[in-house]
């Protein structure tokens, strides 16, 4: 056995051996420089140790080279974006932001190339992040977006201003045009520009506040009395509303929320702030304060588009374009510059201006849930609308159904906190209003008759004028309850065909509707069409009824008959007879025509 053992091990040993003399041989010929084929004569090795150091020393150049570079992007872009590096989408947002805040610090110092390198950074790190069609940052990633834009067309327009300028005021000229203006506040216009200037008292403190941190001049305070005499809900031809009279676009794209329960273009802080933020922008825009005045009333489009109608770069002088301006604007600014005139010295002008109204004073309260503010008032034993005027943004004067900061007068706060929890929460109305489009040769008496309600009620909802002038297409807001709404669907459209009653399909029209307008149902409907949706098209003929109706009966027109004579006579409501004949209170009945009636119905 063992004599065996030494002749295995033997013939392990020697297969080793050669094993690794092999391996010796190939590692060998792997140092070997590499064959060209070249004479022998030309051929030099290089040796293995120098070819190492040199292409070290070539990494370490290349490296050199990339930091150098790193740290010159760095010095530009401090915060750029790194494409070596995942960053989550929301993180590259927050960057983005980052940057573009640098950017309005380097605008601020006057740095211009460096704010626009930062505003081109941030674009272009937002523009790589990628987002689902469904994430809660599309709109975030695009409100950044727009900032940047308007940022960017912003520094351009300012290099264009007048540049070295003192715009720490505002020029008041005293020419034609603004004594035209103060003979009318001190004469027909005089009893609203008192009770204005009364009403200034409770915001004008707090205008002021807002307009010295931003380094505004601060005749600017005197601007709600020409935009809204200082009501907070003045509303305008414009839909704009509020102090300072936003429209809802602008207000937006200041931060001024709108919902179901707010409308911040009311709120006086939030919408000074607005303001403020808005006038300096126009300012730097422009260059000068009348132009920013005359864009903040019409846009700043449109004075720009005038501008460069001159055609002569150096007509850009509000006076300039005056006569070119929409009335209503060419006034605002001589209007503006003679309330100024008139506050700053009202005995020149043998104007009498009465007591300014305090400041609003207030505390507030975290609420909850949604309450009615004048039932608050009541138990707090104030008067009804008391609170509704601390809180004027408040649309249906009542809590939002989610937490709210409510102001209360001062000194009323422990009462406030101990009522509210003791009263029952607020159901907010359904809508009050619903939409109708005008069809060819409607007159808005006609849309009221069929809806309702009054010529007034629309006229006043939709801003018409005395003569109610309507158009085909137009979108009119109806005053009603959902209850008139289902049965907004009129019968003239309803026609009779043998023994079924057609209906033809109209813009706005659902199955929903058509049903509830005709006192069927929705699945009826599709049953007699032999419809498999819900989907409509517009001239579509729908049967609403088919065969006799239940438990009716036919009567012979008479003469001197009238639906109205009908229906009474056999115990109907006049809109059901008509509905089951396809008829409307236009219509015209004839003897021997044949009608369905039915008794006590």
């Amino acid at each position: 056995m063992n004599y065996h053992k030494y002749i295995i091990n033997g013939f392990i040993i020697l297969i080793t051996s050669l094993l690794l003399f092999n391996c010796a041989s190939r590692h060998k010929e792997s140092l070997q420089p590499e064959q060209v084929s070249t004479p022998p004569s030309q051929t030099k090795p290089e040796p293995i140790a120098e070819k190492v150091v040199e292409e070290k020393e070539t990494k370490a150049a290349q490296d050199i080279q990339k930091s150098e570079s790193k740290e010159e992007a760095e010095k530009i872009y401090p915060e750029a974006p790194k494409e070596e590096r995942e960053i989550e989408p929301s993180e590259a947002l927050e960057e983005a932001m980052g940057i573009y805040r640098e950017a309005l610090r380097a605008w601020d110092q006057g740095h211009i190339d460096d704010a626009i390198s930062f505003l081109d950074s941030a674009y272009d790190l937002i523009y790589h992040i990628k987002l689902p069609p469904d994430s809660a940052l599309i709109q975030d990633k695009n409100d950044l977006r727009l900032l940047i834009a308007q940022r960017i067309q912003e520094i351009y327009a300012s290099r264009t201003g007048a540049l070295g300028e003192n715009h720490g005021s505002i020029p008041l000229v005293e020419n034609k045009y603004v004594l035209k203006e103060i003979k009318s506040f001190t004469g027909k216009e005089k009893k609203l520009f008192q009770q204005a200037y009364k009403r200034s008292g409770q915001y004008r403190e707090m205008i002021l506040d807002e307009l010295n941190k931003e380094g505004l001049p601060r005749e600017l305070s005197w601007m709600p009395m020409i935009e809204s005499w200082f009501k907070i809900r003045a509303y305008s031809r414009a839909r704009a509303l509020g102090l300072w009279q936003f429209i809802s676009s602008t207000g937006y794209r200041f931060g001024l929320k709108r919902d179901r329960w707010i409308d911040e273009r009311m709120d006086p802080e939030k919408s000074t702030r607005a303001a403020v933020q808005y006038l300096k922008e126009l300012h730097s825009y422009f260059g000068d304060w009348t132009t920013a005045l005359a864009a903040y009333n019409c846009g700043e489009f449109r004075v720009q588009r005038i501008i460069r109608n001159q055609r002569i770069n150096y007509l850009d002088n509000f006076w300039d374009l005056y006569p070119m301006l929409p009335r209503e604007t060419s006034r605002f600014v001589p209007r503006f510059i003679a309330a100024v005139f008139i506050v700053n010295d009202p005995g020149k002008f043998n104007m009498s201006l009465p007591t300014p109204d305090p400041p609003l004073n207030y505390q507030e309260i975290t609420i909850r849930r949604p309450i009615k503010l004048s039932t608050l008032s009541t138990k707090m034993g104030l008067p009804p609308e008391k609170l509704a005027d601390f809180n004027p943004e408040l649309r249906h004067k009542s809590t939002p159904d989610r937490e709210y900061t409510l102001k209360v007068p001062a000194g009323t706060l422990e009462m406030a906190s101990s009522v509210v929890n003791s009263l029952p929460r607020w159901i907010p109305p359904e809508a009050t209003y619903f939409i109708h489009y005008v069809r060819r040769g409607e007159t808005v008496s006609e849309i009221a008759s069929r809806y309702g309600t009054s010529i007034s009620s629309i006229a006043r909802l939709n801003r018409l004028n005395r003569r109610y002038l309507i158009r085909p297409g137009q979108r009119l807001k109806v005053p009603g309850s959902s209850r008139s709404r289902s049965t907004s669907v009129p019968s003239r459209n309803l026609s009779k065909q043998g023994n079924n009653l057609i209906y033809t399909v109209r813009r706005g029209d659902s199955l929903y509707l058509i049903a509830n307008a005709f006192g069927t149902t929705i699945q009826n409907i599709k049953n007699l069409n032999n419809l498999n949706s819900s989907r409509l098209d517009v001239g579509q003929k729908l049967v609403i009824q088919s065969g006799t109706p239940e438990g009716a009966v036919f009567y012979t027109v008479k003469a001197g008959d009238t639906p109205y004579k009908i229906a009474r006579r056999f115990g109907m409501r006049l809109n059901v007879l008509l509905s089951i004949n396809g008829l409307t209170k236009y219509s015209k009945i004839y003897p021997g025509q044949k009608l369905w009636v039915t008794e006590n119905k």
